[in-house]
């Protein structure tokens, strides 16, 4: 059973984003599947991924504030997209064929003026589908090259037995007695402004004036039945962490008559052991050794398109960095790419022969340094380095 977002996460309830992101990050890095030795570190990294993205999105916190976990999570297995706008699909709105708890399926909190939320039927038509989210993970060197990645994902599907409608073909129509075969129902309020008057879908019969004598029993009268269906993510050149791609038609379907919602895949870029990632530019360390950096030299240096050359100019120190233009990660959807930046690292032996030693100790003298070299000469060499 899964726990509370903020649980999972170790921050408080009234935790700003900041502290949000940062708990994820810590938390992410102690349960990637890839370096933690908990037994059940892909189910909590994924608990920690989910936590995050419900908590730093403004309307779905809101929602799971407002709704609690449990009732959260149903809503959404059962296709409820807080980040479209709405009410918790359990506010008590009539459900197709008349009457009962409202559809986990429905746009509702209505606006203030006007109809439902985002992704609600326009007077008189069908309901167009919402969009879904849903995540995906791909290393470096896809974000590099770009990839195409299949994914599985369970989503709402039409009902096959009543092709979505949510009744029998053979059910009984009947105007329904609540908006009087309207669709809608105007509600008068008095406000401190005044009175003001709001056209809101009729709950009972959502909107299309007609209510039927019997509901399918596959779907329950929803239309909609949750399928698992395998998709192909086209993930292209130098996307970063974080960013969404949109499959357009992939999310919930509409009405029979409506468009389908897209699905919204937010990609997470894994961290690399080698390059570290600014935007498009990348940053890798180089070790030398201390010839090579009294004396300069080509080196091969490792790009995520193969080795290159670069040459290391003499008397180079421990710390400088190099750019290499263009070899970075490519620039998502323009020309060009960012650029590698080599840090380099002087290398100090820890081990020499009697040669390697008397070579350093006639440099040492020649230098006029005064200092014993058995116990003290490669202390010195590192620190001034």
């Amino acid at each position: 059973m899964s726990r509370d977002f903020y649980e999972v996460l170790g921050v408080s309830r009234d935790a700003d984003e900041d502290a949000i992101k940062q708990a994820y990050r810590k938390k992410a890095a102690e349960y990637h599947p890839d370096v933690s030795d908990d037994p059940d570190a892909e189910e909590k990294f994924k608990q920690v991924k989910k936590a995050k993205e419900v908590l730093t999105d403004e309307d779905a916190r809101s929602a799971y504030d407002r709704m609690g976990h449990e009732q959260y999570e149903q809503a959404e297995k059962r296709g409820y997209d807080a980040s479209q706008g709405g009410q918790d699909p359990f506010g008590g709105m009539g459900g197709m064929g008349g009457g009962g708890q409202g559809s986990p399926f429905d746009d509702i909190f209505e606006q203030f003026f006007g109809g439902g939320g985002g992704g609600g039927r326009g007077r008189g038509g069908p309901r167009p589908g919402r969009d879904l989210r849903t995540g995906l993970t791909v290393d470096l060197e896809d974000a590099y090259f770009g990839t195409a990645k299949e994914m599985t994902v369970t989503r709402p599907e039409h009902c096959p037995d009543c092709d979505g409608h949510g009744h029998p073909e053979d059910a009984e129509a009947q105007t329904c007695p609540a908006c009087e075969g309207r669709g809608q129902q105007v509600r008068v309020q008095q406000t401190p402004l005044g009175r003001v008057q709001q056209t809101t879908t009729c709950p009972q019969c959502e909107g299309e004036g007609t209510i039927y004598s019997e509901t399918c029993d596959t779907c329950d009268g929803e239309g909609l039945v949750m399928e698992e269906s395998t998709l192909t993510v086209d993930v292209p050149e130098g996307i970063r962490d974080g960013q969404t791609l949109r499959m357009e038609a992939e999310g919930a379907p509409g009405e029979p008559g409506a468009r389908d919602g897209d699905l919204l895949v937010e990609i997470s870029v894994e961290s690399d052991e080698r390059f570290e990632r600014d935007g498009d530019d990348l940053y890798v360390t180089h070790p030398v050794s201390f010839p090579q950096a009294v004396f300069g030299d080509e080196l091969e240096v490792e790009t995520l398109d193969g080795t290159v050359s670069m040459d290391l100019p003499r008397g180079t120190q421990s710390g400088e960095t190099f750019r290499l233009r263009n070899k970075g990660m490519p620039r998502l959807q323009r020309r060009g790419q960012g650029d590698l930046f080599v840090r380099v690292q002087v290398v100090t032996p820890e081990q020499m022969n009697d040669e390697q030693r008397d070579a350093l100790e006639a440099f040492a003298e020649a230098g006029g340094e005064d200092i014993d070299v058995k116990e003290g000469f490669f202390e010195k060499i590192k620190n001034s380095l």
